[in-house]
Protein backbone atom coordinates (compact mmCIF):
# COMPACT_ATOMS: atom_id res chain seq x y z
CA UNK A 1 0.00 0.00 0.00
CA UNK A 2 2.73 1.84 0.82
CA UNK A 3 4.30 1.59 -2.17
CA UNK A 4 0.77 2.10 -4.13
CA UNK A 5 0.57 5.49 -2.44
CA UNK A 6 3.71 6.65 -3.07
CA UNK A 7 3.67 5.85 -6.84
CA UNK A 8 0.20 7.74 -7.12
CA UNK A 9 1.60 10.67 -5.83
CA UNK A 10 5.17 11.16 -7.83
CA UNK A 11 2.49 10.70 -10.75
CA UNK A 12 0.46 13.42 -9.66
CA UNK A 13 3.56 15.63 -9.35
CA UNK A 14 4.32 14.88 -12.44
CA UNK A 15 1.20 15.98 -14.08
CA UNK A 16 0.38 18.94 -11.82
CA UNK A 17 3.71 20.45 -12.84
CA UNK A 18 3.36 19.47 -16.71
CA UNK A 19 0.03 21.44 -16.58
CA UNK A 20 1.79 24.36 -14.69
CA UNK A 21 4.73 24.23 -17.63
CA UNK A 22 2.05 24.19 -20.30
CA UNK A 23 0.07 26.86 -18.79
CA UNK A 24 3.79 28.97 -18.80
CA UNK A 25 3.92 28.81 -22.49
CA UNK A 26 1.14 31.26 -22.74
CA UNK A 27 2.89 34.69 -21.66
CA UNK A 28 0.31 37.21 -22.88
CA UNK A 29 -2.39 36.91 -20.54
CA UNK A 30 -3.60 40.09 -19.26
CA UNK A 31 -5.03 40.80 -15.84
CA UNK A 32 -8.29 43.49 -16.71
CA UNK A 33 -9.79 45.17 -13.99
CA UNK A 34 -12.46 44.39 -11.97
CA UNK A 35 -15.88 45.77 -13.11
CA UNK A 36 -19.33 45.38 -12.47
CA UNK A 37 -20.48 45.85 -16.35
CA UNK A 38 -24.19 46.55 -15.59
CA UNK A 39 -24.17 48.27 -19.03
CA UNK A 40 -23.96 45.37 -20.21
CA UNK A 41 -27.35 44.46 -19.27
CA UNK A 42 -30.37 46.55 -19.98
CA UNK A 43 -32.99 45.08 -17.32
CA UNK A 44 -31.04 45.49 -14.02
CA UNK A 45 -32.50 47.60 -11.19
CA UNK A 46 -29.64 50.67 -11.06
CA UNK A 47 -31.64 52.47 -7.96
CA UNK A 48 -29.89 49.58 -6.01
CA UNK A 49 -26.29 49.06 -5.49
CA UNK A 50 -24.66 46.91 -8.08
CA UNK A 51 -23.47 44.08 -6.62
CA UNK A 52 -27.40 43.81 -4.54
CA UNK A 53 -28.96 44.58 -8.25
CA UNK A 54 -27.16 41.84 -10.06
CA UNK A 55 -27.47 39.19 -7.49
CA UNK A 56 -30.99 39.53 -8.12
CA UNK A 57 -30.60 40.09 -11.37
CA UNK A 58 -29.07 36.86 -11.61
CA UNK A 59 -31.73 35.15 -9.52
CA UNK A 60 -34.66 36.59 -11.94
CA UNK A 61 -32.61 35.41 -14.41
CA UNK A 62 -32.11 31.38 -12.72
CA UNK A 63 -35.90 31.21 -12.17
CA UNK A 64 -37.06 32.12 -15.21
CA UNK A 65 -34.38 30.46 -17.43
CA UNK A 66 -36.40 29.46 -20.45
CA UNK A 67 -36.97 32.96 -20.99
CA UNK A 68 -33.15 33.53 -20.27
CA UNK A 69 -32.16 31.28 -23.47
CA UNK A 70 -34.80 31.65 -25.68
CA UNK A 71 -33.84 32.73 -29.33
CA UNK A 72 -36.34 33.91 -32.04
CA UNK A 73 -35.56 31.80 -35.04
CA UNK A 74 -34.34 33.47 -38.46
CA UNK A 75 -34.70 32.72 -41.81
CA UNK A 76 -32.78 29.89 -43.78
CA UNK A 77 -32.23 32.80 -46.22
CA UNK A 78 -30.57 34.36 -43.13
CA UNK A 79 -27.78 31.12 -42.91
CA UNK A 80 -24.71 31.59 -45.39
CA UNK A 81 -22.89 28.29 -46.43
CA UNK A 82 -20.04 28.67 -48.31
CA UNK A 83 -18.58 25.76 -48.81
CA UNK A 84 -17.89 24.03 -45.06
CA UNK A 85 -18.30 27.88 -43.65
CA UNK A 86 -21.09 28.58 -42.03
CA UNK A 87 -22.36 32.08 -41.21
CA UNK A 88 -25.50 33.67 -39.39
CA UNK A 89 -26.38 36.55 -37.41
CA UNK A 90 -25.99 36.23 -33.35
CA UNK A 91 -29.04 36.65 -31.24
CA UNK A 92 -27.33 38.71 -29.26
CA UNK A 93 -25.91 41.84 -30.40
CA UNK A 94 -22.58 43.29 -28.79
CA UNK A 95 -21.18 46.46 -28.95
CA UNK A 96 -18.43 44.97 -31.27
CA UNK A 97 -19.47 44.14 -34.76
CA UNK A 98 -17.14 41.54 -35.69
CA UNK A 99 -18.06 39.73 -32.82
CA UNK A 100 -22.47 39.56 -33.97
CA UNK A 101 -21.80 37.50 -36.97
CA UNK A 102 -21.51 33.65 -36.14
CA UNK A 103 -19.00 31.51 -37.92
CA UNK A 104 -19.22 27.90 -38.10
CA UNK A 105 -17.56 24.56 -40.01
CA UNK A 106 -19.79 22.31 -41.18
CA UNK A 107 -18.68 18.86 -41.98
CA UNK A 108 -21.71 16.46 -43.01
CA UNK A 109 -21.07 12.81 -42.69
CA UNK A 110 -22.13 9.71 -45.77
CA UNK A 111 -25.41 8.97 -43.74
CA UNK A 112 -27.51 6.10 -45.09
CA UNK A 113 -30.72 4.06 -44.61
CA UNK A 114 -33.65 4.48 -43.15
CA UNK A 115 -32.30 6.16 -39.56
CA UNK A 116 -32.58 9.90 -38.73
CA UNK A 117 -30.24 11.95 -39.89
CA UNK A 118 -27.10 12.65 -36.68
CA UNK A 119 -25.60 15.54 -36.34
CA UNK A 120 -23.63 17.31 -33.31
CA UNK A 121 -22.52 20.83 -32.94
CA UNK A 122 -18.81 20.92 -31.71
CA UNK A 123 -18.07 23.75 -28.92
CA UNK A 124 -14.54 23.84 -28.19
CA UNK A 125 -12.65 24.87 -25.32
CA UNK A 126 -12.06 29.00 -24.45
CA UNK A 127 -9.10 30.38 -26.67
CA UNK A 128 -9.39 27.84 -29.39
CA UNK A 129 -7.29 28.51 -32.43
CA UNK A 130 -9.34 28.45 -35.78
CA UNK A 131 -7.86 24.90 -36.37
CA UNK A 132 -9.33 23.40 -32.76
CA UNK A 133 -11.44 20.56 -32.78
CA UNK A 134 -11.38 20.87 -36.33
CA UNK A 135 -9.59 17.44 -36.90
CA UNK A 136 -11.75 15.68 -34.02
CA UNK A 137 -15.10 17.43 -35.66
CA UNK A 138 -13.84 15.68 -39.42
CA UNK A 139 -13.36 12.15 -37.55
CA UNK A 140 -16.46 12.27 -35.69
CA UNK A 141 -18.03 12.61 -39.34
CA UNK A 142 -16.05 9.80 -40.44
CA UNK A 143 -18.21 7.86 -38.28
CA UNK A 144 -21.52 8.78 -39.41
CA UNK A 145 -22.68 11.70 -37.39
CA UNK A 146 -22.46 15.26 -39.09
CA UNK A 147 -20.70 18.06 -36.90
CA UNK A 148 -20.65 21.56 -37.08
CA UNK A 149 -17.57 23.29 -35.17
CA UNK A 150 -19.02 26.26 -33.59
CA UNK A 151 -16.52 29.63 -33.43
CA UNK A 152 -17.65 30.69 -29.62
CA UNK A 153 -17.84 34.63 -29.00
CA UNK A 154 -14.62 36.72 -29.60
CA UNK A 155 -13.02 34.02 -30.91
CA UNK A 156 -11.49 32.98 -34.49
CA UNK A 157 -13.10 35.71 -37.33
CA UNK A 158 -15.18 37.16 -34.29
CA UNK A 159 -12.37 38.72 -32.20
CA UNK A 160 -12.41 42.51 -32.71
CA UNK A 161 -8.50 44.48 -33.12
CA UNK A 162 -8.18 44.97 -29.51
CA UNK A 163 -8.18 41.65 -28.01
CA UNK A 164 -5.47 38.88 -28.86
CA UNK A 165 -6.75 36.24 -26.72
CA UNK A 166 -10.83 36.10 -26.07
CA UNK A 167 -10.77 37.56 -22.78
CA UNK A 168 -14.55 39.46 -23.27
CA UNK A 169 -16.13 35.91 -22.80
CA UNK A 170 -14.40 34.97 -19.63
CA UNK A 171 -12.87 37.96 -17.33
CA UNK A 172 -13.18 40.15 -14.47
CA UNK A 173 -16.06 42.04 -15.98
CA UNK A 174 -19.04 40.55 -14.43
CA UNK A 175 -21.75 41.62 -16.14
CA UNK A 176 -19.79 41.19 -19.31
CA UNK A 177 -18.83 37.54 -18.98
CA UNK A 178 -22.44 36.63 -18.07
CA UNK A 179 -23.79 38.06 -21.13
CA UNK A 180 -21.41 36.63 -22.98
CA UNK A 181 -21.51 33.47 -22.16
CA UNK A 182 -25.61 33.80 -22.84
CA UNK A 183 -25.09 34.68 -26.16
CA UNK A 184 -22.68 31.64 -27.03
CA UNK A 185 -25.76 29.52 -25.50
CA UNK A 186 -28.14 31.23 -28.43
CA UNK A 187 -25.47 30.99 -31.37
CA UNK A 188 -25.76 27.09 -30.38
CA UNK A 189 -29.40 26.94 -30.37
CA UNK A 190 -29.38 29.06 -33.46
CA UNK A 191 -26.97 26.58 -35.36
CA UNK A 192 -29.17 23.31 -33.91
CA UNK A 193 -32.14 25.60 -36.22
CA UNK A 194 -30.22 25.57 -38.95
CA UNK A 195 -29.32 21.71 -38.64
CA UNK A 196 -32.82 20.99 -38.74
CA UNK A 197 -33.47 23.00 -41.73
CA UNK A 198 -31.21 20.46 -43.03
CA UNK A 199 -33.02 17.65 -41.94
CA UNK A 200 -31.15 16.60 -39.16
CA UNK A 201 -33.94 14.82 -36.61
CA UNK A 202 -31.26 13.23 -33.56
CA UNK A 203 -28.55 16.29 -32.90
CA UNK A 204 -26.46 16.96 -29.96
CA UNK A 205 -23.79 18.50 -28.48
CA UNK A 206 -20.28 17.94 -27.75
CA UNK A 207 -18.30 20.61 -25.48
CA UNK A 208 -14.39 21.05 -23.91
CA UNK A 209 -13.77 23.24 -21.14
CA UNK A 210 -15.74 26.04 -20.90
CA UNK A 211 -17.20 24.99 -24.14
CA UNK A 212 -18.62 21.75 -21.85
CA UNK A 213 -20.32 24.28 -19.77
CA UNK A 214 -22.29 26.15 -22.67
CA UNK A 215 -22.95 22.85 -24.05
CA UNK A 216 -24.85 21.66 -21.11
CA UNK A 217 -26.08 25.72 -20.46
CA UNK A 218 -27.69 24.86 -24.50
CA UNK A 219 -28.88 20.79 -23.72
CA UNK A 220 -31.07 21.83 -20.64
CA UNK A 221 -33.19 24.59 -21.94
CA UNK A 222 -33.02 22.92 -25.68
CA UNK A 223 -35.51 20.03 -26.23
CA UNK A 224 -34.44 19.06 -29.45
CA UNK A 225 -31.11 17.97 -27.94
CA UNK A 226 -31.04 14.23 -26.82
CA UNK A 227 -26.81 13.78 -26.37
CA UNK A 228 -24.36 15.82 -24.51
CA UNK A 229 -20.95 14.51 -24.21
CA UNK A 230 -19.46 17.21 -21.41
CA UNK A 231 -15.27 16.91 -21.58
CA UNK A 232 -13.62 18.61 -18.65
CA UNK A 233 -16.83 19.28 -16.60
CA UNK A 234 -18.03 21.90 -12.98
CA UNK A 235 -20.99 22.49 -11.63
CA UNK A 236 -20.24 26.03 -10.66
CA UNK A 237 -18.67 28.38 -13.44
CA UNK A 238 -17.21 31.17 -10.55
CA UNK A 239 -15.62 28.37 -8.88
CA UNK A 240 -14.04 27.51 -11.88
CA UNK A 241 -12.86 30.70 -12.15
CA UNK A 242 -11.55 31.45 -8.98
CA UNK A 243 -9.35 28.00 -8.33
CA UNK A 244 -8.22 27.08 -11.45
CA UNK A 245 -4.56 27.21 -13.38
CA UNK A 246 -5.48 28.69 -15.91
CA UNK A 247 -8.25 31.24 -15.10
CA UNK A 248 -5.48 32.72 -12.55
CA UNK A 249 -5.21 36.09 -14.13
CA UNK A 250 -8.67 36.84 -14.29
CA UNK A 251 -8.93 35.92 -10.38
CA UNK A 252 -6.46 38.83 -9.68
CA UNK A 253 -9.06 41.04 -11.42
CA UNK A 254 -12.22 39.62 -9.50
CA UNK A 255 -10.13 39.72 -6.24
CA UNK A 256 -10.23 43.35 -6.12
CA UNK A 257 -14.21 43.45 -5.93
CA UNK A 258 -16.04 40.30 -4.89
CA UNK A 259 -15.60 37.67 -2.87
CA UNK A 260 -16.20 34.02 -4.31
CA UNK A 261 -19.43 33.22 -2.32
CA UNK A 262 -21.21 36.28 -4.11
CA UNK A 263 -19.10 35.96 -7.63
CA UNK A 264 -21.20 32.19 -7.37
CA UNK A 265 -24.34 33.33 -7.15
CA UNK A 266 -24.11 36.05 -9.43
CA UNK A 267 -22.89 34.00 -11.97
CA UNK A 268 -25.53 31.11 -11.39
CA UNK A 269 -27.28 31.97 -14.50
CA UNK A 270 -23.89 30.99 -16.38
CA UNK A 271 -23.31 27.45 -14.38
CA UNK A 272 -24.41 24.09 -14.55
CA UNK A 273 -25.65 23.53 -11.14
CA UNK A 274 -29.40 24.79 -11.13
CA UNK A 275 -30.55 23.00 -14.57
CA UNK A 276 -29.44 19.28 -13.40
CA UNK A 277 -33.01 18.46 -13.35
CA UNK A 278 -33.85 19.78 -17.11
CA UNK A 279 -31.22 17.06 -18.17
CA UNK A 280 -33.43 14.34 -17.42
CA UNK A 281 -34.14 11.76 -20.35
CA UNK A 282 -30.87 13.41 -22.05
CA UNK A 283 -27.51 10.36 -23.29
CA UNK A 284 -25.18 11.92 -21.04
CA UNK A 285 -21.15 11.86 -21.08
CA UNK A 286 -19.02 13.21 -18.18
CA UNK A 287 -15.51 13.49 -18.95
CA UNK A 288 -12.60 14.48 -16.02
CA UNK A 289 -9.00 14.63 -15.66
CA UNK A 290 -7.81 12.64 -12.88
CA UNK A 291 -4.69 15.49 -12.30
CA UNK A 292 -6.68 18.60 -13.61
CA UNK A 293 -5.60 22.00 -12.32
CA UNK A 294 -7.64 24.19 -14.67
CA UNK A 295 -11.28 22.63 -13.57
CA UNK A 296 -10.66 20.92 -9.97
CA UNK A 297 -11.25 17.53 -9.39
CA UNK A 298 -13.16 17.98 -6.37
CA UNK A 299 -15.80 20.49 -8.71
CA UNK A 300 -15.95 17.23 -11.42
CA UNK A 301 -16.14 15.03 -9.03
CA UNK A 302 -19.31 16.84 -7.46
CA UNK A 303 -20.90 17.36 -10.70
CA UNK A 304 -21.16 13.30 -11.42
CA UNK A 305 -22.51 12.97 -7.99
CA UNK A 306 -25.30 15.73 -8.26
CA UNK A 307 -26.23 13.96 -11.81
CA UNK A 308 -26.29 10.32 -9.61
CA UNK A 309 -27.92 12.11 -6.90
CA UNK A 310 -30.84 13.26 -9.26
CA UNK A 311 -30.93 9.63 -10.28
CA UNK A 312 -29.24 10.29 -13.40
CA UNK A 313 -27.13 7.62 -14.92
CA UNK A 314 -24.51 9.40 -16.68
CA UNK A 315 -21.83 7.86 -19.07
CA UNK A 316 -18.16 8.68 -16.80
CA UNK A 317 -14.99 8.84 -18.19
CA UNK A 318 -11.81 10.19 -16.13
CA UNK A 319 -8.45 10.88 -17.98
CA UNK A 320 -5.20 9.54 -16.56
CA UNK A 321 -3.84 13.03 -17.56
CA UNK A 322 -4.29 16.90 -16.76
CA UNK A 323 -6.45 19.67 -18.36
CA UNK A 324 -3.73 20.92 -20.52
CA UNK A 325 -2.53 17.45 -21.10
CA UNK A 326 -5.91 16.07 -22.32
CA UNK A 327 -4.97 17.71 -25.77
CA UNK A 328 -1.03 16.05 -26.26
CA UNK A 329 -0.51 12.69 -27.35
CA UNK A 330 -1.71 9.87 -26.15
CA UNK A 331 -3.99 11.76 -24.14
CA UNK A 332 -5.93 13.33 -26.64
CA UNK A 333 -6.64 10.05 -28.68
CA UNK A 334 -7.68 8.46 -25.29
CA UNK A 335 -10.69 11.39 -24.99
CA UNK A 336 -11.37 11.26 -29.21
CA UNK A 337 -11.91 7.73 -28.92
CA UNK A 338 -14.14 7.72 -25.26
CA UNK A 339 -15.82 10.87 -27.00
CA UNK A 340 -16.53 9.27 -30.22
CA UNK A 341 -17.74 5.51 -28.86
CA UNK A 342 -19.68 7.79 -26.55
CA UNK A 343 -21.55 9.21 -29.60
CA UNK A 344 -22.05 6.34 -31.20
CA UNK A 345 -23.98 4.49 -28.90
CA UNK A 346 -25.69 7.78 -27.83
CA UNK A 347 -26.91 7.71 -31.60
CA UNK A 348 -27.60 4.03 -31.75
CA UNK A 349 -24.79 3.13 -34.21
Amino acid sequence: LLTYAVGKTMIQRFFHAWERRLVAVTTDRVVRPFEWGLDWIDDVDRSQPPEEALRAWASHAVANSGDFYDTESIAATDFTLDGDKLSFPSAFETPHHENNTVHARYFPSEQSGNAPKRAVVVLPQWNADPGGHIGLSQLIAKFGISAVRLSLPYHDNRMPSELHRADYIVSANIGRTIQVCRQAVLDTRRTIDWLITQGYEDIGLLGTSLGSCLAMLTAAHDPRISVAALNHISPYFADVVWDGLSTAHVRQGLDRGIDLELLRQIWLPISPAPYLERMRGKRTLLVYARYDLSFPVTLSKQLVQDFRAKGFNPDVFVLPCGHYSTGKAPFSWIDGFALIRFLRRAFGI
